[in-house]
């Protein structure tokens, strides 16, 4: 665990903002893929295989059967492991806790408020989810944090009310008048981009990829402006090493980027200490409830990079982390949901309970 200040420029203020962060790895399994060294592509079938627990078996070859069974002991692990308490049988428990205190919104979008799907161009939240994450942004300060360029995830959800953190919180921006209602600090615009010297790079390496992958049928590059996504999940699993392969022939010429992995997704990402923990830091920070104690900041996600979020409220002692998953993982969530209709579920009943509150409020 180590300790990095960051001090980034707003871009509409001019201000400088000042973040001491906590950054840690909680995977067990490979967050960060060494790119260099012919070791390392064994270690990338086994994390891909990893993040897909419904893979079909290949008995093709004894690297195969070597990463199988490596993958069956974690499957088996999983099998042991808690899940964490259901945040619907938990909610009680969750809204006394944030009695008196200003609820913060940070939702995850894809496979939180829209279903995992096979083209990730198709991702669509349904009307129901829209108005439901429509209606939590009227009681709460709310902000969409995606690996998804900011413009796409937005293009999805199409509220201007919210704030958008994209490319998994390197590009940050709020809604055009930031409302009063919630902000304790000014009411200043709210634009961050962390990494934008890396753009010419990020492009440049989306065109090779894009040339270097197109043999390798179902693979699909997404660009998501501050980093890139390689999708493997239309792959067949016996193209994945030929896939780490290629991507690993393109990457290895740009060390000042990292790659990391999400659900039958590879990332590739500058190097900058910068992720969904960090972003969620910096909008707490321009909303005005960096050092409160009076603040309750509630994150629902469903993928590795949303840990880095789920440990910085863990290292706050406030609020609470939601894992979307359908099965027990290693996590620093406290609560779970299995599926974005349970997420919607919940976000109902929160505005509900907010709604109760008010009422009760104005009769006393």
């Amino acid at each position: 665990m180590t300790k990095q200040n960051v001090v980034m420029a707003d871009s509409k203020s001019g201000m400088n903002v000042s973040i001491t962060v906590q950054v840690t790895t909680p995977y067990k399994i490979l967050t960060e893929l060494e790119i260099n060294g012919s070791s390392r592509i064994n270690a990338w079938l086994d994390s891909m295989r990893a993040s897909s627990p419904t893979h079909a078996k290949s008995t093709t070859s004894s690297l195969t059967n070597v990463i199988s069974t490596t993958t069956d002991q974690r499957h088996e692990q999983s099998s042991l492991m808690v899940r964490q308490p259901s945040a619907l049988k938990m909610f009680d428990q969750i809204t006394n806790a944030s009695k008196g205190k200003q609820i913060v919104m940070f939702l995850d979008y894809d496979g939180t408020l829209s279903p995992i799907v096979e083209d990730p161009d198709r991702a669509f939240m349904s009307d129901e989810m829209r108005r439901t994450v429509r209606d939590v942004a009227r009681h709460f300060p709310t902000a969409i944090v995606s690996g998804r360029c900011r413009d796409k995830v937005y293009n999805f959800v199409q509220l201007a009310e919210l704030y958008y953190a994209g490319s998994h919180g390197m590009d940050i921006k709020g809604p055009p008048q930031s409302s009063k209602k919630y902000k304790k600090g000014t009411n200043r615009a709210v634009l961050f981009q962390a990494a934008s010297e890396f753009l010419p790079m990020i492009d440049e390496v989306y065109k090779e990829l894009v040339e270097k992958t197109k043999s390798t049928a179902g693979a699909k590059v997404e660009n998501n402006k501050f980093c890139l996504s390689v999708h493997f999940r239309c792959v067949d699993e016996k193209k994945w090493s030929e896939l780490a392969q290629q991507v690993r022939s393109v990457l290895k010429g740009y060390p000042k980027l990292r790659l990391t992995q999400g659900r039958k997704v590879l990332e590739i990402r500058p190097t900058i200490k910068w992720d969904k923990g960090m972003a969620l830091e910096f909008l707490l920070e321009s909303l005005g409830f960096a050092n409160c104690t009076d603040v309750f900041p509630v994150y629902i996600g469903d993928d590795r990079t949303d840990e880095d979020a789920f440990k910085v409220l863990r290292e706050r002692g406030q609020g609470f982390g939601i894992l979307v998953s359908k099965i027990p993982k290693d996590t620093n969530a406290s609560y779970s949901l299995q599926e974005p209709s349970e997420v919607k579920d919940f976000l109902k009943r929160l505005v509900e309970w907010k709604r109760l509150s008010l009422r009760r409020q104005f009769k006393i």
